[in-house]
């Protein structure tokens, strides 16, 4: 797939890329150096002045906590690249002068070591994120690279990558191992593709090759190491860290959800790049477990708080889920380079799902407050009390003292422009992903073409795309080709080329139209939006007898400050009759959806008696529901995304 100049130009999209750029950035600059009044403290900075010999002190915060730093200024690079600013800029440069005074000679970075163990470097791979942290610095560095041209941050991840290639591998006196939280396998494709530096390439495919192998490097590190670990208790469970099996011989999506998605991004580049069938089947494989039986409709993944992890197939509980934000935006990653493998809809699909619901719902509307768990019920008193729900919170935090979350929401949002389009490998092709408003210019048969895609997502399914070329280009010769979401299952969309109905072949869920196209020719993708009511497979227990609403890419829900409590009483009438209409004034404004329910009253329970014969007596109400991305922007209140059929 070819480089592409892509600038995002769509009023929903450029709302959160201003918000990214103006609030979010500065505000965890903020939280990085320890400034949020009432908020956790980071201890970021602060660890990397006390590595460089610049203060005095203890080590702070989880043992990853440079990587939250690290992802700030992959945010910060991908903001620069569409919006120069130079006290951003300055201020970004300054951090990585710190970076490079708390490097060792010979390479090595991570403060957790420089100022905690000394001397224990590379002693703890499968709890210590050590390699993890290496990946994230090799990330921000790619990236701030790219938008600025400054090689500081480049050159040193490029020696401590070459000290960890020196380190690890299969000759006699390196170390045969691999990292227990995948990242810097996918970070060293992005190095080997800006240096094009083949043993990068080589090291990623090595620490994939490796993982899973017996002897199992962890448990014989847990033995060595007195059976002690950093915060787990007893031996280290291997599905876990995805290290039960070889990478090439699993199946299902098990362990830890975000290190499965990183692991499994890192995959799908290796199978693209090294043309590794193996790796690319097992990549099928596991995206059908994934999205086919472990994913929320939400788009969110990993349905248990302990271990952050998988569980089994359909087994998607609503009010103890955890779909942490990482997870998804893993599955975002993944998604992205299982479209560069193949241009097949499913991917798009999933990655618009994550994006518009799970991803978009973890940040407020102010851009100050996150969650790190997207629950799709919530029900705040037993947030509160009861334990095993503690970590399904009902209002967004300022900041965590493992943020990992809040930083990787700006990386992702401010690099949105990345996966939009793709061109195929023989130039011939271009594919529209998503439909975001943008301007984008590709090389074409030896012509450059630019398109300028304008969007009523995610309101309305209009979609248009016009053709500009250059001056003395008659025409150019290439295929378009339009992803049919999987939310529009009516008729075949309609598709118009300068205002006439034009015929296109489907190939992978994508509609394709092959001509010679004249500058000023505009494509018109008509995707009628209303909103359905979804029902979910027999086997998520949780779901049954339930129904969601969705309208166009957006899943929706109810919440207390509309219906009252308990939101659980409340059940969809025999002929819902949903209406939706466009609320300016609510939450910045959006399209709601309302319809007929019935709900018990509950009034008549005043003698405080749990259980009485059944009645079929309820009371007509009307209810509402919101886009579930905008819950908690009000009060506290209840939630819930599933309502009884």
């Amino acid at each position: 797939m070819q480089k592409k100049q892509i600038h995002i130009q769509d009023d929903f999209w450029n709302h959160y890329s201003e918000l990214v750029r103006q609030t979010v950035i500065p505000y965890q600059w903020e939280a990085l150096n320890d400034r949020i009044e009432g908020a956790e403290p980071s201890h970021a900075i602060r660890n990397f002045k006390i590595a460089a010999g610049l203060a005095k002190g203890e080590f702070g915060g989880w043992v990853f906590q440079d990587s939250d730093l690290y992802k700030w200024l992959e945010a910060v690079a991908y903001s620069l690249r569409r919006h120069p600013d130079p006290e951003l800029e300055k201020i970004s440069d300054e951090a990585i002068d710190l970076i490079g005074q708390a490097q060792h000679d010979n390479g090595y970075l991570n403060t957790y070591f420089t100022i905690k163990e000394p001397g224990k470097q590379w002693t703890n791979l499968y709890e210590a994120h050590e390699l993890y942290c290496a990946g994230h610095l090799i990330e921000a560095a790619v990236a701030y690279y790219e938008a600025t041209g400054k090689r500081k941050l480049l050159d040193l991840s490029c020696r401590f990558a070459d000290l960890i290639a020196t380190l690890f591998g299969t000759e006699p006196g390196q170390i045969k191992a691999y990292c227990g939280h995948q990242e810097i396998e996918l970070a060293l494709v992005k190095l080997y593709g800006v240096t094009g530096e083949e043993r990068y390439l080589n090291l990623s495919r090595y620490f994939i090759d490796e993982r899973g192998n017996e002897p199992n490097y962890f448990m014989e590190e847990w033995e060595s190491g007195g059976r002690t670990s950093i915060w787990s208790q007893g031996m280290p469970n291997l599905e876990v860290y995805q290290c039960h099996l070889p990478v090439r011989e699993q199946t299902v999506a098990i362990g830890h959800s975000v290190r499965a998605v990183y692991m499994y991004t890192a995959k799908a580049d290796l199978a693209r790049l090294t043309e590794d069938v193996g790796l690319r089947e097992a990549c099928e494989r596991l995206w059908s477990n994934t999205t086919g039986k472990q994913m929320y409709i939400t788009g969110g993944i990993g349905s248990t708080h302990h271990g952050e992890a998988f569980t089994l197939d359909y087994d998607l509980p609503n009010d103890t889920v955890y779909a942490e934000t990482c997870a998804s935006i893993g599955l975002i990653f993944w998604a992205r380079r299982m479209l560069q493998l193949e241009a097949k809809s499913e991917y798009a699909d999933v990655m618009e799902r994550a994006l518009y619901n799970n991803v978009l719902g973890s940040m407020s509307k102010d851009g100050k407050h996150f969650f790190y768990v997207n629950p799709l019920e919530v029900w705040p008193e037993a947030s509160r009390k009861n334990p095993d729900r503690h970590h399904v919170k009902p209002v967004r935090q300022k900041w965590f003292g493992c943020s990992c979350c809040p930083p990787n929401v700006a990386r992702l949002l401010c690099s949105l422009n990345d996966y939009i389009y793709d061109v195929s490998d023989d130039g011939r092709t271009v594919y529209t992903h998503l439909f975001i408003g943008s301007k984008a210019s590709f090389e074409l048969g030896g012509v450059i073409v630019t398109l300028h895609q304008r969007s009523e997502l995610p309101w309305s399914g209009h979609a248009q795309l016009s053709v500009s070329l250059p001056e003395g280009e008659a025409c150019a010769a290439f295929e378009m080709a339009l992803r049919i979401p999987d939310w529009f299952q009516s008729e075949r969309p309609t598709l118009k080329v300068n205002g006439e109905m034009q015929l296109y072949r489907v190939e992978n869920g994508y509609a394709k139209v092959d001509r010679n196209w004249l500058d000023g020719d505009t494509l018109e993708w008509l995707l009628p939006m209303e909103a359905k009511l979804i029902a979910a497979h027999p086997l998520i227990r949780a779901d049954a007898g339930k129904v969601a609403i969705q309208r166009g890419p957006l899943v929706y829900c109810l919440e207390e400050a509309d219906n009252g409590a308990p939101i659980t009483s409340l059940a969809l009438a025999e002929e819902p009759n949903l209406t939706e209409y466009a609320a300016q004034n609510l939450l910045g404004g959006c399209v709601i959806v309302e319809g007929d329910g019935v709900v018990t009253d509950h009034t008549s329970w005043s003698d405080g008696k749990p259980y009485r014969p059944f009645t079929k007596q309820r009371t007509a109400v009307r209810f509402k529901s919101i886009p579930y991305y905008l819950w908690g922007n009000r009060q506290p209140g209840e939630m819930s995304v599933w309502l009884q059929s």
